[in-house]
């Protein structure tokens, strides 16, 4: 006879929701959102079905859709014109530059918004890294500065929370240290700790135009500042890094094939971890969807809510919109 069944609690769903141990809402999510330049302009991404381009007059119009729906935070990133990009990456901290306008325009419709921008130089830069190279190589210390100089200005435009995901070495820190010199004691700083060298930034990249340009004079690739994808005990010694320089906040990205990272961090730290959804991911599943080989609104709520069983707090995804339309039916 068998006294311990694990079906009764599988009976029906009312029984299996009071058992359940993880709840996706849209208190989760942080929806990456991608500027470009003009007025009532929007572009497709094509590699991102249901993912555009918009000019600051539709993002802010995005945004309010976005916070009716409960999606209560943002996470942007600038479609930059040719001719400001050079090797310094100074159009990152012009006080009247795209992502200045764009955070401004955001808090000034929708106060209660988080606004989150990334801090990297990779759209900025004419070769589409993430730092400033010198003699054919990215340069970490003066990157840094680049850095602390973009993150305050972001604070002054009226950023929440800051978002380095570039991976150089001491970043957080000289980022802290210039937000404190500054004032801005109550801007947080979330880390991208540990982010891999990965092939499902592609469409991401496409959006931005921020893939590394093919030349014999620099890296062809990010793998000298992203992390190798075959590791995992290097994640937790960057994670106890940027916790010791003063993030608040710790990113893992990619997500779907690194949730094991997600698990292992979770395991070790208590503050506050993110993870990204990021671009291939999304791809693949709208990809599928699209064919009929996957149920879109199934295979989303599954997938989001895997991120939480393994110990995200919170979760950076494209499918932040749609993801709360369904929860809210």
């Amino acid at each position: 006879m068998i006294h311990s069944r694990n079906r009764r609690l599988r009976v029906n769903e009312s029984i299996r929701s009071l058992v359940r141990e993880n709840i996706l809402t849209t208190d989760d999510f942080v929806m990456p959102i991608f500027v470009m330049e003009g007025e009532n302009q929007q572009e497709a991404i094509p590699s991102m079905p249901g993912i555009f381009r918009r000019s600051i007059d539709l993002t802010v119009k995005e945004c309010k859709e976005l916070f009716s729906l409960g999606v209560k935070s943002v996470n942007l990133y600038m479609k930059v014109s040719e001719h400001l990009k050079d090797n310094t990456g100074k159009e990152a901290w012009n006080k009247d530059g795209l992502m200045q306008q764009t955070i401004k325009a955001i808090k000034d419709a929708v106060p209660g918004m988080i606004v989150m921008p990334d801090v990297a130089l990779d759209p900025y830069s004419i070769y589409g890294h993430d730092g400033i190279i010198e003699n054919g190589k990215i340069v970490n210390d003066a990157t840094n500065e680049a850095l602390a100089r973009m993150s305050v200005s972001h604070a002054e435009a009226g950023a929440d929370i800051v978002a380095p995901s570039d991976m150089m070495d001491g970043r957080v820190l000289a980022i802290r240290e210039a937000l404190e010199e500054s004032g801005f004691t109550d801007v947080g700083i979330l880390s991208y700790s540990a982010k891999y060298a990965s092939s499902f930034y592609g469409p991401f990249r496409s959006a931005l135009d921020s893939a590394p340009k093919d030349s014999m004079e620099i890296p062809k690739d990010k793998k000298t500042y992203q992390m190798d994808f075959h590791n995992s005990r290097e994640a937790l010694n960057e994670v106890f890094k940027d916790i010791e320089e003063g993030a608040d906040i710790i990113m893992i990205k990619p997500g779907l094939p690194y949730l094991d990272i997600v698990s292992k961090v979770r395991e070790a730290i208590d503050l506050p971890i993110a993870v990204y959804n990021v671009s291939g991911e999304y791809a693949m599943v709208k990809a599928a969807a699209q064919n009929g080989w996957l149920d879109n609104d199934k295979t989303i709520i599954e997938s989001l809510t895997c991120f939480k069983r393994a110990g995200a707090d919170m979760i950076f995804t494209y499918f932040a919109k749609e993801a709360a339309m369904i929860l809210n039916k």
